[in-house]
């Protein structure tokens, strides 16, 4: 007995000379603790608060002990480290305990670390299971607990330990599991986190909920052993049901393109801080709108895809005859063809006009019958070119009924964005179908030809220059051939060949009256016009200076048309788009913040102006092109101008309700053909009601103040300086306008005849023009 205790006392003082002359002279300084700087990722959030992105390896959120709640802090020291604020660093009874636990098993592999020296471990050690790392954990331990408080070292463990699917922490956890803060977490999800640190990676409640739960109960048992919870409490916890949220939902609202360009405007400034520095940046967008404008978006391009029927699988596979291997060759194929929200990717196990048999990416086998097959049952024909069968890669949807169907990835492109017309900042923003598919930006990066989008802006710079919405103007056909085309012969028409010989320019603009406009172009000038567009932030230079510019044969995006719209909503102002209302720092303080509107912002446009063609445009939404909108939404504030390129390869909306001005266009990459039926009114205005019908829910109508300085001319009103001299009356009807001398050669002299008004909102009224080539995107 005597020698056992001989040989234990001189064992345990050579492991003492050993760690005072090896060890602690060589253990690190404490700099990594007391100047923690956690790599935590970029976020983006709405205004109203909702997470849209997160770039960066690691999810962090740094909270400081102060604010952690009470009831995540003890279910961790009720599985971690009951005795934290009583013991130095080290719970001996804890180390004895693991020591007799190894040497019975011969082993080295039970530990007693305590949360110190889980710090230690995690910030300057490794996970080797060894007794030489066990010492240096142990003395770096006591260093800790020497040089921080008990509250510093709860809150670097809290803040820095890895809890599985790349959370970093226990408030990012929170939000990574639960999709809630920290602060608000019941006792139930605080067990459930407080098991994590054990294995993050294998017993996490997305990775295996069965172990993650029987870890939960028994964190709970502890927290009633330990009157960390009352018998009430636990009960409760006990039941409680917990939303496990997975990675598809961990954003509040499909804001993609929106979080993709803030990150391209951070990573400019920061480089690659840019993903560990804590930023948060918080965006103008709002939730409501922005669900309304991505679930408008789809719906609108869906329902194109399915007027102009289904084109047929997108690939197809060779099953092999062993089922391991089938299901092997599926699952492999499957990954290159991603889901797109509700549209699933499958392949055909077998096909028949009858039904069709299919197989998702997680196994699951489904039958599709029925209602199902008829968007596809042309390829259901067994001679059907293209035709579905065994190997076909197809599209499955749910329907209404949680039914299956045959659906289809539509390849036609689209854009949505709306801005508030005050001060320019976005509300919502959709630069695409699905940016998993396709990450190009249909809003800021597409330059398509406006159609007739662009012509109340050539209407704007008429009124400057004497023309009133009460001017006469002839709306007959015209064959130039004159220097300002270039020499070519052109012969523009209106949309459904038929001209209603002098129409007033409010009704020209109302149903969107090829020839009106072109009259009126001539008569200001293509030069003003061109020059004029500059003030609503287009870019001239993209404008042709010829009379083409009145049919919408330049180039904008639909962010430039979105801004210019609001020059006339908001009474004549231009406002710059803005995403980025501030960014924060990983502890809150504020490195930039966007200053209120109007302090940089001049006036562009004559308030009279701004109002005569506000109410033109009110026209246009309640009686003309755009009547949809009126009937449908049931405003008085709204207005707006549709717009279709030649051969409908673009389809446009633009308009605005109250403070919300939205843009809404479709169109194919490489420019093609929409279908002959389709117009601006079927393509881009029905997107355009829908996310209205959202924003301007609740909110009266817009009444505008008639501005001073507008008369009675012609029946309508006009600038009052051009009333009292220089007004012009009538345009393409005198006797020296040349377009009326070409109307007297081919057509004997005389008036042009009057026809009857036609009354087509929603497709004969819309434009086509006869223009040059369509440009291809950038």
């Amino acid at each position: 007995m005597l020698a056992s205790l001989l040989v234990v006392t001189v064992l345990a003082g050579l492991l003492a000379a050993y760690a005072l002359v090896l060890v602690v002279p060589s253990l690190p300084k404490l700099d990594a603790l007391t100047d923690y700087r956690p790599k935590i990722p970029l976020r983006v959030y709405t205004a109203d608060n909702v997470l849209i992105g997160e770039f960066g390896e690691e999810r962090r959120e740094f909270v400081p002990i102060k604010q952690m709640p009470p009831l995540m802090t003890r279910a961790l020291l009720a599985i971690e480290d009951e005795n934290f604020y009583r013991h130095d660093g080290v719970d001996y009874k804890g180390v004895l305990r693991a020591a007799l636990s190894n040497v019975v098993s011969g082993g080295n592999g039970q530990g007693a670390s305590t949360i110190t020296m889980q710090v230690a471990r995690n910030f300057f050690l490794t996970r080797e299971k060894s007794y030489a790392r066990k010492i240096n954990e142990v003395l770096l331990s006591y260093k800790i607990e020497r040089e921080l408080s008990k509250d510093q070292i709860l809150e670097l463990y809290m803040n820095q330990i890895y809890l599985g699917e790349r959370a970093y922490g226990f408030a990012a956890a929170a939000n990574t599991y639960f999709g809630k803060p920290i602060r608000d977490i019941s006792a139930a999800e605080a067990a459930m986190l407080a098991g994590l640190p054990k294995a993050p990676s294998t017993m996490n409640p997305v990775v295996n909920p069965k172990r993650a739960r029987q870890r939960q109960l028994y964190i709970l048992k502890r927290m009633r052993e330990l009157n960390f919870i009352s018998a009430a409490e636990h009960s409760h916890a006990v039941e409680e049901k917990l939303v496990i949220r997975g990675s598809a939902q961990r954003y509040g609202t499909h804001a993609e393109y929106a979080a993709e360009q803030v990150r391209k405007f951070m990573y400019a400034q920061f480089k690659e801080e840019t993903y560990t520095r804590g930023f948060n940046v918080t965006t103008t967008l709002l939730k409501a709108d922005q669900d309304a404008a991505y679930a408008a978006l789809r719906r609108g391009v869906l329902d194109y895809d399915r007027r102009h029927g289904y084109r047929g699988p997108e690939a197809f596979i060779k099953l092999p005859a062993d089922e391991e291997e089938r299901d092997e060759a599926i699952a492999e194929t499957l990954l290159k063809y991603p889901n797109s929200v509700e549209l699933e990717s499958a392949v055909v196990l077998a096909a028949s006009s009858k039904g069709v048999r299919a197989q998702l990416l997680s196994g699951e086998e489904i039958a599709i019958a029925g209602d199902g097959l008829r968007f596809a049952a042309a390829k259901l024909a067994a001679k059907a070119q293209n035709a579905i069968r065994a190997g076909a890669v197809v599209r499955v949807v749910r329907d209404a009924k949680q039914k299956w169907a045959i659906a289809q990835l539509p390849e036609v492109a689209a854009a949505f964005v709306a801005l508030n017309a005050h001060d320019g900042s976005y509300r919502a923003l959709v630069g695409g179908f699905d940016f998993g598919l396709s990450q190009f930006d249909h809003v800021s990066q597409a330059w398509r030809q406006p159609g007739s989008t662009i012509k109340p802006f050539v209407y704007s710079a008429a009124l400057e220059k004497g023309l009133s919405p009460g001017t006469m103007i002839n709306d007959a056909p015209l064959a130039s051939a004159d220097a300002d085309n270039g020499g070519k012969s052109w012969n523009p028409q209106n949309d459904n060949g038929s001209y209603d010989g002098p129409v007033t320019m409010r009704y020209g603009l109302k149903r969107s009256k090829n020839l009106v406009s072109i009259r009126i172009l001539q008569q200001i000038s293509p030069q003003y016009a061109q020059s004029y567009l500059g003030r609503f932030g287009f870019a001239p230079d993209k404008h042709p200076d010829n009379l083409t510019l009145a049919l919408g044969t330049g180039s904008v995006t639909p962010l430039q048309m979105a801004s210019a719209y609001a020059v006339f909503a908001n009474g004549g102002y231009q406002r710059e788009p803005y995403l980025i209302a501030k960014v924060t720092d990983a502890r809150g303080n504020v490195l930039a913040q966007k200053p209120p509107a109007g302090s940089d912002s001049e006036r562009v446009l004559d308030v009279r102006n701004a109002w005569l063609m506000d109410s033109m445009l009110r026209d246009v939404a309640h009686s003309g092109t755009a009547a949809a909108a009126g009937q449908k939404l049931g405003r008085a504030d709204l207005a707006g101008k549709t717009g279709t390129t030649d051969d409908s390869m673009d389809g446009w909306f633009a308009g605005y309700a109250g403070d919300v001005v939205a843009v809404a266009w479709m169109g194919y990459d490489t420019p093609k053909s929409l279908g002959g039926r389709e117009f601006g009114s079927t393509l881009a205005l029905p997107i355009w009601i829908d996310y209205m019908r959202v924003a301007v829910r609740g909110k009266p109508d817009g009444q505008r103040p008639l501005p001073g300085g507008l008369v009675q001319v012609n029946g309508d009103l006009a600038y009052q300086e051009f009333a009292e001299q220089g007004a012009v009356r009538t345009v393409g009807m005198e006797e020296r306008d040349p377009i009326s001398n070409l109307w007297n050669r081919l057509f004997g002299s005389g008036s042009p005849p009057s026809g009857p008004a036609r009354d087509q909102p929603q497709a004969g009224a819309n434009n086509r023009q006869q223009q040059p080539t369509p440009l291809a995107l950038p």
